[in-house]
């Protein structure tokens, strides 16, 4: 149930927020579809810690570049 509202938030986000912040994602995919990607592989938990992961490195002084969900199970050792 949480995992589909939170769907349902990024979903919404993409349709009508984006273009109206004009939004510059400097990885590729954008943090959002990173997000539903993470949710719909992840459970609820590793999702959410890869997309918080993801949004604290979303800014100027990191590099950025592709950065795809990770399909390895153990999450702590791709994380640190």
């Amino acid at each position: 149930m949480v995992k589909n509202f939170l769907l349902f938030l990024i979903k919404f986000y993409r349709k009508y927020l984006t273009y109206i912040l004009k939004s510059r994602c400097i990885y590729t995919p954008s943090c959002s579809v990173y997000a539903l990607e993470a949710l719909k592989k992840r459970n609820l938990f590793d999702a959410l810690l890869l997309i918080i992961w993801r949004i604290i490195r979303c800014n100027p002084l990191c590099q950025g570049g592709f950065d795809p969900v990770p399909d390895n199970p153990d999450l702590v050792k791709w994380v640190l």
